[in-house]
C-alpha cells in the first residue's frame, strides 16, 4: 500500500529540488568590490504547495509510508493498518481457529471407541469380534462369476 503512495510522489521530488536550490548559500572569498560575481536566485512564492508548508512545520517528522504530505493522515493509516492486521486477523482469527469445533469428529469417535472397548472388556468379549457382520448377510460371488479376476487379500 505504501508503494502505491510512493509512485505518485513526483511532486515531492520537485519540491525537494526546489528546496535545495532555495537554501543554497553563496560564499564569496574575494574582496568586497565590483569585480565579485554574484548569482541571482529568484524567490518562489510560498503558497505554491501545501507539502512545503507541511514540511516546514514538521521538520522532524518521518513518514511511515502511507501519506508523505499529511502527518495526521499517515499516522491514522498506520494505526488502522496495524489494528486490522494484528488485532483482528491474528488475535481474533487465532482465537476463532483454536475454539472451532472438531469438523471431522475425531475427538468424538475416539471417545466412542474407548467407551465401546471398556464396555466389551467389562462384558468379557474380545475387543473386536471376527464376526463383526453376520456371515449369513454377506453375499459373495461364486467362482464362475469371478472367472480370472485377481483377488488381493
Amino acid at each position: 500500500m505504501s508503494s502505491l503512495v510512493r509512485l505518485s510522489n513526483a511532486m515531492l521530488v520537485r519540491n525537494l529540488v526546489n528546496h535545495s536550490l532555495r537554501s543554497t548559500r553563496l560564499i564569496s572569498s574575494s574582496q568586497k568590490n565590483r569585480d565579485a560575481a554574484t548569482i541571482d536566485i529568484p524567490k518562489k512564492d510560498t503558497t505554491s504547495t501545501t507539502a512545503t508548508a507541511a514540511a516546514a512545520t514538521n521538520k522532524n517528522w518521518v513518514s511511515y509510508g502511507f501519506d508523505r504530505h499529511d502527518e495526521a493522515e499517515d499516522r491514522s493509516a498506520t494505526h488502522a493498518s496495524f489494528f486490522f492486521a494484528v488485532t483482528l486477523c491474528l488475535v481474533l482469527g487465532g482465537a476463532y481457529w483454536s475454539y472451532l469445533p472438531d469438523p471431522q469428529l475425531q475427538d468424538w469417535s475416539q471417545r466412542e471407541a474407548y467407551l465401546e472397548l471398556r464396555r466389551r472388556e467389562a462384558a468379557g468379549l474380545e475387543p473386536i469380534s471376527k464376526d463383526f457382520i453376520d456371515p449369513a448377510q454377506i453375499v459373495l460371488p461364486s467362482d464362475e462369476e469371478l472367472g480370472n479376476t485377481e483377488i488381493i487379500i
